[in-house]
């Protein structure tokens, strides 16, 4: 799915998820985040090769606390209670999700189901949560995606 077939409203909770795009998209989802307020942090995916390199890059985008236990119940947490940054809700971007998804689909997955599971708490509190993973056009043909 590309932002472009789907009319997304970042300001809606209920609308809120994982979603899958395009690189082009990001660009503009950046700036319809910040235009309504929302904390934005892109995160390059670009070479990264697993978990550990993950949460480095992610401790850094998203601002992570000093005391941030480099591990996925961490990682849990820390999406679940994003407290410390400011903005009327969460836009968090990554691109080049598939060299990832390459490197370690395990890993990859454990991402996206962390994502998913802080879309609904933050549904739950009625404050916008939404995670886009920039992939190329190839993988939405890929049976296995």
């Amino acid at each position: 799915m590309t932002t472009q077939d789907h009319d997304i409203d970042l300001l809606d909770p209920d609308a809120g998820g994982v979603f899958f795009v395009v690189e082009d998209d990001l660009d503009p989802l950046a700036a319809q985040g910040a235009g309504h307020g929302l904390f934005v942090a892109r995160t390059s995916l670009k070479g990264c090769t697993g978990k550990d390199e993950l949460l480095r890059r992610l401790k850094a985008s998203w601002r992570l606390p000093a005391e941030f236990g480099d591990n996925w119940d961490a990682l849990a947490d820390s999406v679940n209670d994003l407290d410390w940054l400011e903005g009327s809700g969460y836009l968090l971007l990554f691109d080049h999700a598939d060299d990832l998804r390459e490197a370690s689909e395990e890993d990859f997955d454990i991402l996206l189901d962390i994502l998913d599971e802080a879309a609904e708490t933050w549904q739950e509190d009625g404050k916008p949560f939404f995670a886009f993973f920039a992939m190329p056009e190839s993988a939405f043909n890929d049976p296995d995606f």
